[in-house]
């Protein structure tokens, strides 16, 4: 699925406005900063939803994070079903929908009974809120990504692209601040009691700006040429064609997926549960670990349109492979120094973000226009389901079943090392070619 056409972007109308790319992307934000939140506080959740007269807290947090998994499983749902409505009706019209839902389940989330007061119905209430955040976000990638790689200028691409990675890295920062904010300045008891809502009730200021900057988007040209192209005149791809492309692409992005929700997501509560850290230390580790995330993924992105997507990707998923062990050893040794330990983490996020930049391109390069919001919304939607949502479930019952301490580290290593062999087979050239129409 490489063939070569004109380069769309260039094109008279595209949309390379500082707007334009600011509503195409801030999406993703208002959705990681929600997935970071719960994250984040997910032994606070847990005690309040999983957890009835006391039962075992990591039982709970097992079941908390099987929440946090299903969502993740919904995302491929939501990627088809949003994603051909992107591909038929348009990016605009779908990317609003998919922020109305995302905003609504977040805020009516803050606003949940909780198992003291709704009993057994509130996990499910719960459960049921994080489903719907799964249908929106998977549609949200896709057609965010489709508007920013269509309207990049030549030879921008990947930077273009890197925006989308880049507002998820400043969606967790968000969340693991606002996280941090609530611990800070409110007590224990507190946080316990109603502190945890003040985040997920933040989405709603958020989500009505973005609401009001995606009214604006206007619809990519490359959109607007393959809707007016005769159905007869496009060549159709075949659905294994499809599926190859897909499973493939889920590969390519197993490193990324599997070391960035390790490291950037699962840290505070593994911290918190397996080396006995503080709710605020374990959220301090995460944000000095998503500022080095953010810090790499706009250079990685320009980078990868200067060197390709391959040598790029690569490089971060073998040195996650190599980082992950050492530093999971550096955060267990008690007389490491903090500032150690700060900078391990940090480099930790940057080699995830050497992958996360240039991975939106490097996907939509994948897909044809006239399925790209579906096709790079399945793959993606698909690779997060698997190394992604179900990371923390993992990770935390084989930790608790093992008695290991360094199950984290082996998951990155095993997943980065499969990763490596998929991201091998991308062309060297493939940034240089045109997006296919």
């Amino acid at each position: 699925m490489t063939t070569s056409v004109r380069d769309p972007a260039g094109a008279p109308g595209a949309a390379r406005s500082p707007r334009a790319l600011v509503a195409a992307s801030v999406g993703n934000f208002i959705e990681w900063y929600e997935f970071g939140v719960y994250g984040y506080l997910a032994t606070v959740v847990a005690r309040n939803f999983f957890t009835p007269d006391g039962g075992d807290g990591a039982e709970a947090l097992v079941r908390t994070y099987a929440a946090f998994a299903l969502a993740f499983f919904f995302r491929p749902v939501g990627a088809v079903v949003f994603g051909r409505l992107g591909d038929r009706i348009g990016r605009r019209p779908t990317l609003i929908l998919v922020l109305s839902l995302m905003t609504g389940a977040t805020t009516l989330m803050g606003l949940l009974p909780t198992y003291a007061v709704a009993g057994a119905a509130a996990p499910w209430l719960l459960t049921a809120l994080r489903v719907v955040q799964g249908l929106s976000a998977g549609g949200e990638f896709g057609g965010a990504v489709a508007v920013l790689t269509e309207s990049a200028p030549p030879g921008r691409r990947g930077l273009y692209g890197a925006w989308q990675s880049f507002t998820v890295a400043l969606g967790l920062l968000a969340g693991a601040g606002a996280a941090a904010l609530v611990a800070t300045a409110l007590t224990g008891p507190q946080v316990e009691a109603w502190g945890w809502r003040l985040p997920f009730l933040l989405a709603l200021p958020l989500g009505l700006t973005a609401l009001w900057l995606r009214l604006a988007l206007e619809e990519t040209p490359a959109f607007r040429r393959a809707r007016a192209t005769a159905p007869a005149a496009r060549p159709a791809a075949s659905a294994r064609e499809a599926a190859v492309a897909v499973v493939l692409g889920a590969g390519r992005l197993m490193a990324w997926s599997a070391a960035g929700y390790t490291f950037l997501v699962v840290l505070p509560s593994y911290l918190q549960a397996s080396l006995g850290a503080s709710l605020r230390e374990a959220l301090a580790a995460t944000v000095v670990a998503n500022l080095g995330f953010a810090a790499a993924i706009l250079p990685a992105g320009a980078l990868s349109d200067r060197v390709g997507r391959r040598a790029v990707m690569v490089s971060g998923a073998l040195l996650a492979a190599v980082a992950a062990l050492p530093l999971l050893r550096l955060l267990q040794a008690p007389d490491a120094p903090p500032w150690a330990k700060g900078v391990a983490v940090a480099a930790a996020g940057a080699v995830v973000g050497l992958m996360a930049g240039p991975g939106p391109a490097m996907l939509a390069e994948m897909f044809p226009t006239r399925v790209r919001h579906t096709g790079l919304g399945v793959t993606y939607a698909l690779a997060n389901a698997v190394f992604s949502g179900c990371a923390g479930l993992l990770v935390t019952e084989l930790a608790r079943r093992t008695g290991s301490a360094d199950v984290p580290a082996y998951y990155v290593i095993v997943c980065c090392a499969v990763g490596t062999l998929a991201l091998a087979t991308l062309r060297g050239d493939d940034h240089r070619r045109a997006l296919r129409e």
